[in-house]
């Protein structure tokens, strides 16, 4: 076992995943939604004002008369906080598909989206959602690299296991596993490959995006956590 893993292994002691907001190892926070239609895209207020925090976020849920009980930044963003790929709610596309190349986490192959459908929530490559697009798409965020594939590492970047130089404070991603969504949280600093193995070996993820690192906040109503940051563009969110 690598230093790494022997790092994982110390930070993954604390043991599994319970349904809903829960502390699985320590630094870590994942949430299942059982019912993805619960989840929504919140990216601008009822004027169009970008939201840009999730106190923002909840406070505009409680003036729609809902409570946004968890809730984390969703796919990468521009710096005027446009999204900088595909971004659906409620069905309406607010940002298209991007298919092109470029460099940075984003880019990196597999790209991919993660989207809800009647039949639950799934991840698809970028590639494949293009050629195929799935019917009737109530939500969607594009981010990258895929993390997990049918419980395989695709992308090269996240097989390699790089030095302590490679992690990053706080990273974020969502699973999608026979429509069931996860939203996760990891407040440690890990690589991308800790993080695949985290959201494989201890979270039960057979399917994984990750949404981004450093800047990731999240929002937990039940243990009333609002992390502050930058400004967020796309956020992701469970509503009741």
């Amino acid at each position: 076992m690598t230093g790494a893993r022997h790092w994982l292994a110390g930070l993954l002691a604390a043991g599994g995943l319970i349904a809903g907001a829960s502390a699985t190892p320590a630094g870590v926070l994942a949430f299942r939604i059982e019912d993805a239609s619960r989840l929504h895209l919140l990216l601008a207020d009822g004027e169009g004002r970008p939201l840009r925090t999730l106190r923002r976020a909840a406070e505009f849920a409680q003036a729609s008369q809902q409570r946004l009980v968890f809730a984390m930044n969703a796919g990468i963003y521009e710096a005027d906080l446009r999204p900088t790929g595909l971004a659906v709610e409620a069905g309406r596309v607010l940002a298209p598909l991007n298919t092109r190349r470029g460099e940075g986490n984003f880019y990196t192959s597999p790209n991919g989206v993660f989207y809800v459908t009647a039949a639950g929530a799934a991840i698809a490559r970028t590639a494949s959602f293009a050629a195929a697009p799935p019917p009737r798409v109530r939500l969607a965020t594009q981010s990258g690299p895929i993390l997990l594939e049918n419980g395989a590492m695709p992308a090269a970047s996240v097989r390699a296991e790089p030095g302590p130089a490679a992690r990053r404070l706080k990273r974020n991603a969502v699973c999608a596993d026979r429509g069931v969504a996860t939203l996760v949280m990891v407040d440690d600093a890990v690589t991308l490959h800790e993080l695949a193995l985290l959201l494989r070996d201890q979270v039960g993820c057979r399917n994984a995006l990750y949404l981004d690192g450093a800047i990731s906040q999240a929002l937990d109503a039940r243990s009333g956590r609002t992390d502050e940051g930058v400004p967020l563009g796309p956020i992701v969110g469970v509503v009741e």
